[in-house]
């Protein structure tokens, strides 16, 4: 997983929905076809990036593959139950930062003005910014975490409905996180590094097994960082499936997604114009 590689940002604009949750969807549904469309017109670009993407991966999965030779236990987990987490974390950053990949520049877009141009568009303004870009090397995570499970961890038909599940709202736990860190800038102004630093202490803890750590250490990862929704919960929701990982998901979820929104409503209520001119076709 990395960010990177830039995609081709849209040039094309689409006006935010003013309705309800269908709309909503509409509205995110264009935004991603025409920002793929517009990725993939540089063919070669997008595909290097994917395969590259893919490779890295690979190595990671490799280099835990060695480990688990070594020792075949970890914290009761085996090889396999590492091979799924990797393949929720994946799935779940390719969702994420393949497809909404503008959240990693909040902090950026708020700290230099260019909130200016979303301000000028009809609400909703954080749904705006989250379709403004997809970044063709993320998707290859998005491709990666299915395809690995495909070659090396069987899992049943109902397994498979519960890994696409928790990937999704592990990805919600990476947006609101994300969201989160970034929309600090509103109070504490140019904080990219900061909020570049915080995002990038979920990314790490999230590639690594939870289990491994324990006391305050566990409790931090459900809470602070939420690394745990990420690298454990849905582990054990596809092993054994249980209403009450999938309660704790959606909690995760959701919770941290709606958390970071209410940040940055709230933020923006701050916002100070930055009297930048955006110009875009």
């Amino acid at each position: 997983m990395s960010d990177q590689h830039a995609g081709r940002v849209s040039t094309r604009t689409f006006d935010a929905p003013r309705g309800g949750a269908r709309a909503q969807l509409n509205f995110v549904v264009a935004g991603l076809r025409n920002n793929l469309a517009s990725a993939i017109e540089y063919r070669s670009s997008f595909f290097t990036q994917l395969v590259g993407m893919l490779i890295n991966d690979s190595l990671w999965v490799l280099f835990w593959a060695l480990y688990f030779e070594r020792f075949p236990v970890l914290k009761g987990w085996q090889r396999e139950d590492l091979f799924l987490m990797w393949g929720v974390i994946t799935f779940a950053f390719g969702i994420a930062f393949g497809l909404f990949a503008q959240v990693l520049r909040l902090a950026e877009l708020i700290a230099s003005g260019q909130l200016d141009y979303y301000l000028a568009l009809p609400k909703n303004v954080l749904l705006q910014i989250m379709c403004g870009q997809v970044r063709p090397a993320n998707l290859g995570d998005l491709l990666f975490g299915p395809l690995l499970l495909m070659f090396f961890v069987p899992l049943s038909g109902e397994q498979w409905l519960w890994y696409f599940v928790a990937s999704v709202l592990a990805a919600f736990v990476y947006l609101g996180f994300f969201i989160l860190a970034g929309s600090l800038a509103f109070f504490f102004g140019s904080s990219e590094a900061l909020s570049n630093g915080i995002g990038m202490a979920l990314i790490h803890f999230s590639t690594y097994p939870s289990r491994i750590f324990s006391g305050g250490t566990r409790v931090i990862l459900f809470t602070v960082i939420p690394a745990a929704f990420i690298a454990e919960v849905p582990v054990d929701l596809v092993r054994r499936f249980s209403w009450s990982d999938l309660g704790l998901m959606f909690v995760g979820g959701i919770g941290f997604f709606v958390l970071g929104a209410v940040v940055f409503h709230l933020g923006l209520r701050k916002y100070e114009s930055g009297n930048m001119l955006v110009v875009r076709s």
